[in-house]
């Protein structure tokens, strides 16, 4: 559905009357296109204390094809740069701003007292008017968790506070993310440093996102262009909507995707299916027998890579006036039935060793909703479930993550009353709901061979929504 108000507060009557009203100004947010490079732009390096991820982000970077400068607080990074093969230079002289950059980057990995959280003001303070439009900022640091000591601890836990403060305050469609590094896993930060520096991750923003030592073997795609191919991808709800555009990005990302629906949805299947060269499944995953059916489909094909949880269903009603079997078919097509396709394929070994989970949960999971009693505990049950079963499944070297979407544009949004709908889109800090694209982008990136680092992790891919933030 198209956002007649965005359209209008870019034109130059919407933008001057937006301004004199005091209205949101959503900005055009740049989405990918194959074959453009991650990055068009500066990417702006700082750190603190003694930054212990320069070296590997240098070879994460150079990878990337990235452009970098550095913040006069980190003189380290120029020859650890140079080493590295990657183009760099001083941002800013005599203490005045340099260019425009279009990415920040900082390295807090080295802060271990709450004393150093100068070095954050001094790189934010100097830096933040100096983002482009639709730009990144990447904070690095250490999970808390795995910390030393609880000064350590405490200034890591102190990074989300200002991300997430942060992603309010830059506005222009500027994403803030913080990254968690494990000790030992700093070769695995390649994967989500070019999600989170390109456009594909335009709609995710004041998201913390933790990356371990490698489940399985590592591996690096032969084609970052195309780094699923020769995979073979199950997309479930594939008819329309989301799981529509999830099966087109899988194939844009050189994967064989299987689209299975519902046999109601045969037609819009079959649609989808043929458009895309992909394999349709008509099938009712919440069936007795899906599970094995599926575990012999997947045998049939010589084994499935990745399974994407994306089938779902709604059925509101305030729980003191839904009927008993509403309550049961949401929580079985939600998220009973994606424990029993787990555990069948996982066991089995229809799911390959070094395969891919992702589930597709809900910030109505997180933050709850309205006569959505029965969907917010499905998909609160997602989340329970990726972070409850990924080291279980880390044993036969698979990862399971899930991402969860705020307001995006599809059929079942635009069918929202009005005033409701233009709320939707608007409590967020991009002021604009995302697309189905936004959530495929996200959920490609999971899926890659490259993010053998990223397990248990639950992303929301709603502009920073106000609801569940």
């Amino acid at each position: 559905m198209t956002d007649k108000y965005l359209n209008f507060a870019n034109s130059p009557l919407g933008a001057k009357l937006a301004d004199a009203l005091g209205l949101p100004k959503p900005m055009k947010l740049e989405r990918y296109k194959s074959g453009q490079p991650v990055i068009k732009g500066s990417v702006l390096l700082g750190g603190g204390g003694t930054p212990e991820l320069l070296e590997s982000l240098a070879a994460a970077l150079k990878s990337i094809g990235a452009q970098t400068v550095a913040h006069a607080q980190l003189p380290q990074w120029t020859p650890i740069a140079n080493k590295a093969g990657l183009m760099t230079g001083r941002w800013g002289v005599d203490g005045k701003p340099g260019e425009k950059v279009k990415a920040l980057v900082f390295d807090a990995s080295g802060l271990t007292d709450s004393t150093q959280s100068d070095a954050l003001y001094q790189f934010f303070h100097d830096a933040a008017r100096s983002v482009l439009p639709c730009g990144r900022v990447v904070i690095l640091g250490r999970p808390p968790e795995l910390c030393k000591s609880p000064r350590q601890a405490t200034i890591q836990r102190a990074l989300e506070g200002l991300t997430r403060s942060l992603a309010k305050e830059l506005k222009k469609a500027i994403t803030v993310q913080l990254v968690y590094v494990a000790q030992g896993a700093e070769a695995q930060i390649e994967s989500t440093m070019r999600f989170l520096l390109s456009p594909r991750s335009t709609y995710v923003s004041a998201q913390v996102i933790r990356i371990g030592k490698p489940v399985g073997t590592p591996t690096m795609p032969a084609d970052w262009a195309k780094p699923l191919a020769g995979k073979k991808v199950l997309v479930t709800g594939a008819s329309r909507g989301i799981g529509a555009s999830i099966a087109e990005v899988m194939v844009r990302e050189g994967a064989a995707v299987i689209c299975l629906d519902v046999p109601q949805a045969q037609p819009g299947l079959d649609e989808v299916a043929a458009k895309l060269g992909a394999t349709a499944l008509a099938l009712d995953i919440g069936a007795a027998d899906a599970p094995q059916m599926l575990v012999d489909a997947a045998k049939a094909q010589g084994g499935w890579d990745v399974v994407v949880h994306n089938a779902g269903i709604t059925r509101d009603k305030t729980i003191a006036n839904m009927k008993e079997h509403l309550w049961q078919m949401v929580v079985n097509v939600n998220l009973s039935t994606q424990e029993r396709i787990n555990d069948a394929l996982v066991e089995s070994g229809a799911l390959k060793t070094g395969g891919r989970i992702v589930c597709v949960s809900s910030i109505s999971g997180i933050a709850g909703n309205l006569g959505q009693t029965n969907y917010a505990l499905s998909k609160a049950g997602v989340v329970g479930m990726v972070q409850s079963t990924a080291p279980l499944f880390a044993k036969n070297g698979i990862t399971i993550n899930a991402v969860a979407p705020g307001f995006i544009e599809t059929a079942m949004t635009a069918a929202i009353p009005f005033a409701i709908r233009e709320a939707g889109r608007r409590m967020n800090s991009m002021s604009q709901g995302g697309l189905p694209q936004d959530v495929a982008e996200a959920i490609v990136w999971f899926a890659s061979p490259a993010s053998s680092g990223l397990t248990g992790n639950v992303v929301r891919v709603c502009g920073q929504s106000l609801i569940g933030a």
